[in-house]
């Protein structure tokens, strides 16, 4: 049990600090998309059309990517979450193969929503 515990905490630690790097991406995104609206607002208040366009194009592909990677994370930790719980299930049942079905699966939903 004790190296269940083990097992459990250093998992759920990995995931953590994984998670990390997904918000920092998405985070990223956001950034680039925001510094790529603010040239293209100051060209705009400038009259240069042409540039304002550029620097949206590019602010417009940023906070798309951004917005794919929120979203991603977010469906795979809700999936994760909805596995754990059926895990949780099957154990007050005494099924552990099927509970370990589930974690398989929360595991996989919780590593995807990291990418």
């Amino acid at each position: 049990m004790k190296n269940i515990s083990t097992i459990l905490v250093i998992g759920f630690l990995t995931w953590f600090m994984s998670t990390q790097v997904s918000a920092n991406n998405a985070m990223k995104h956001t950034a680039e998309a925001m510094e790529h609206a603010g040239q293209a607002l100051a060209h705009g208040e400038d009259g240069h059309a042409e540039v304002l366009k550029k620097h949206a194009q590019r602010s417009l592909k940023h906070a798309m990517d951004a917005e794919e990677a929120h979203a991603n994370s977010y469906h795979h930790v809700k999936e994760g979450v909805k596995h754990i719980e059926e895990a949780i299930k099957k154990a007050d049942m005494d099924q552990p193969a099927e509970g370990a079905e589930h974690m398989r699966k929360a595991i996989k939903h919780l590593d995807t929503s990291t990418e």
